[in-house]
């Protein structure tokens, strides 16, 4: 990075083509030597001749999606009443003023769904918006799509256990271990027979083959029971090895379900990774089985996630579900949990988005995933049985474990009142105290929540001036959690950084503090809280119009419903994901992604962003196919209808310069289908790229 924070040409070599080589406008001057800008502001396209400075065009690129300068429009409304600008201190003035009508629509799909589907916005005009956003609030009157089902269907790790994921998908060392005669068997009878199944897929020791491999996941020295050429011709091995992706997508294609578990077994682990990209849903599944079957349910979430956002018609439930997942922050990676976020988020998170929030906070708190994320799940009180025992056993004393702050400190700090909520440190300590005990069984049980009173502090608590007296068990954490869901700090917290998802970074206060009284006078009602906020003169005024940056998870899921885009494989699309910096399920913090603008505006972020739109519309994501034919007809008559059609409203004076720049630049067309890795530069897929990339494509 320059001192700028832009990605220098060095770097640029090696990440992406010359074209966005440099990011700083801060010194940019137009003269003969700098060609026109794509989305510049404030100058006129030109067209120069000589030689195309691919660094400088790239730069434009990149200073003016930093601008993502939101458009204001004028106010009017018949049944929403402003509020007087003297409700808030004067930087907060434009939230008195209204979006037009015709404007609250466009707003509602942007801010209230993961964006605007081919058709949404005619179809929300015919329903209109006082319907529609009764029916997002209550998404148990509106039947599933029946496709997100059907796509859904064969991820069947999310409907298990937690029991059930950790026996169905076990390591793949304790395979590899049960196969070279060296591992010991599982205690648990059904862990144990699908380690010995798969275990027998391999034959046994191969010759020659000294020493066991230094990776543990390694599984060269074992022989293989199945053969390929038992289940592929010759032709269709050669294909795999040496044929065009379409053709390897072509004989996966056509192996019959009979023959997937074989075929995945009858391959090397790193001719099963080579495969996995070409696979179809089910055989790639078959294929991580083989290879590492706890990635299987890591895969399920992420794909789940992603195909809700694209498909559900259920879109402001999915947001708010990604909402309060950030919110309760679990990191996907952290050993144990990689078996418990499929439950946590099915049964603590999802179930309670419109409910009371202290059934949400109670769900979380009592989640293994929870417990064992923040190490509640081993926190011994010091006034505790277990405590005293220990100390009358030498051994055990030296594998102390006692209290843990980790998950009273995120409690109060990032769950309910807020780092600004008048709690002390110890506060946290006496919180920590509360919740000993609160762990998880052991597997024979199920890896469940469990009470274990043994290691409960028995002693008094004083929590925020509130004493919880000796003796007590489990209901001491019951009585912190009550405390400090009804708490005024937390109802204003709860109403803040929901406005600041759903409004704006710096909401203005007079919407927190109506949101604040209806948490409070509705015992914490969520659904409550936020029609509070959807019915406000604030959320529908100019202050929050195009108010809001979307998140890399937030725009790959847009794209695709503005794109109408089939996507075949969510397992690869995922993997764009990573390259924007939001993999998900896996920020390892507990604060969880954050929808902060200033997190996801940055140079080099903006600039790969562009480039994934490009790939889009020339179908070169993986796992996305795009149905450009229809492109064809509509850029024929005119570019911009293309562009209109998909961003839903007229494009901005920088994004039709760039387009305009684009068609009548052979140079710059061929540079731009060279990001997306396609082949001769196709008008309708550029501009439509462009317009996925532009600035008001990024702002929700």
């Amino acid at each position: 990075m320059d001192p700028h924070g832009c990605i220098t040409p060095e770097e640029e070599r090696v990440r992406a083509p010359k074209l966005f080589a440099s990011c700083d406008l801060a010194d940019e001057q137009i003269d003969e030597s700098t060609p026109g800008q794509l989305f510049s502001t404030g100058h006129v396209v030109r067209s120069v001749s000589g030689v195309f400075r691919r660094d400088r065009v790239g730069a434009a690129v990149c200073g003016a999606l930093l601008l993502l300068t939101p458009v204001l429009v004028a106010a009017g409304s018949k049944k929403l009443k402003p509020i007087k600008a003297k409700a808030n201190p004067p930087q907060y003035v434009a939230f008195s003023r209204l979006l037009p009508e015709g404007d609250r629509y466009h707003h509602a799909l942007e801010r209230l769904t993961f964006g605007p589907r081919p058709g949404d916005l005619d179809a929300l005009r015919h329903t209109g918006l006082d319907r529609w956003l009764d029916s997002e609030l209550h998404p148990e009157r509106v039947r599933e799509n029946p496709e997100l089902e059907q796509r859904l269907a064969p991820l069947q790790s999310l409907g298990m256990s937690i029991h059930d994921a950790y026996v169905n998908y076990p390591p793949p060392q304790m395979i590899a271990a049960v196969a070279r005669g060296k591992g010991r068997l599982p205690d648990d009878p059904e862990l144990r027979a699908i380690v010995v199944r798969l275990a027998d897929r391999y034959i046994h020791k191969r010759d020659g083959v000294a020493e066991v491999p230094n990776d543990a996941n390694d599984d060269a020295d074992l022989d293989l029971k199945v053969k390929i050429e038992s289940i592929l011709t010759a032709d269709q091995i050669a294909t795999l090895k040496n044929g065009k992706p379409d053709e390897k997508r072509a004989v996966l294609s056509s192996i019959p379900p009979g023959k997937r578990v074989d075929f995945a077994w009858a391959l090397r682990r790193q001719q099963r990774q080579q495969l996995m990209a070409f696979a179809p849903v089910e055989l790639r599944r078959e294929l991580t089985l083989a290879v590492n079957p706890q990635n299987v349910v890591a895969n399920d979430l992420t794909e789940a996630k992603l195909l809700r956002a694209i498909y559900s018609n259920h879109q402001l439930e999915e947001l708010a579900v990604d909402f309060w997942y950030n919110h309760f922050n679990v990191f996907l990676n952290k050993g144990a949990d990689r078996y418990m976020i499929p439950t946590y988020e099915r049964d603590s998170i999802r179930p309670h988005v419109f409910g009371k929030f202290y059934d949400l906070l109670l769900a979380t708190a009592e989640s293994p995933a929870m417990l064992f994320y923040l190490d509640n799940w081993e926190s011994v009180g010091t006034n505790s049985v277990s405590e005293r025992m220990r100390k009358q056993n030498i051994q055990a004393a030296q594998r102390r474990r006692g209290l843990n702050e980790n998950y009273g400190r995120e409690l109060l700090e990032l769950h309910t009142l807020g780092v600004e909520g008048g709690y002390t440190q110890q506060d946290v300590i006496e919180v920590a105290r509360c919740f000993t005990g609160w762990s998880i069984a052991g597997p024979r049980k199920g890896g469940a929540f469990e009470y274990n009173d043994k290691m409960h502090d028995k002693g008094e608590k004083v929590v925020l001036g509130q004493v919880i007296s000796a003796g007590g068990g489990m209901d001491d954490g019951l009585k912190v959690l009550k405390l400090l869901a009804h708490h005024p700090s937390t109802a204003h917290f709860i109403s803040l950084k929901l406005a600041r998802r759903f409004v704006a970074d710096d909401p203005p206060p007079s919407l927190v503090n109506r949101m604040t009284q209806t948490f409070l006078k509705s015992d914490g009602d969520l659904r409550e809280v936020m029609r509070t906020m959807l019915s406000s003169p604030e959320f529908w005024s100019q202050g929050a119009y195009r108010a809001k940056v979307k998140t890399p998870f937030e725009m790959i899921a847009s794209a695709a419903r503005a794109t109408n885009a089939d996507v075949t494989s969510a397992f690869l699309l995922s993997n764009e994901l990573q390259k924007l910096g939001e993999p998900l399920y896996r920020k390892i913090e507990p604060t969880g992604y954050s929808s902060a603008n200033a997190e996801w505006v940055s140079s080099a972020g903006l600039l790969d962003r562009m480039n994934f739109g490009l790939a889009l519309a020339h179908n070169r994501v993986p796992g996305v196919k795009v149905d450009i034919s229809a492109w064809q007809t509509i850029a024929a008559r005119d570019p911009m209808d293309l562009a209109r059609t998909l961003l839903e409203q007229e494009p901005s004076a920088q994004t039709r310069a760039a387009i305009e720049k684009t068609l009548n630049d052979p140079e710059l067309q061929k540079q731009l289908a060279q990001n997306a890795k396609a082949g001769p530069p196709q008008i309708p897929s550029l501009v439509a790229g462009l317009a996925i990339g532009s600035p008001e494509f990024q702002r929700r």
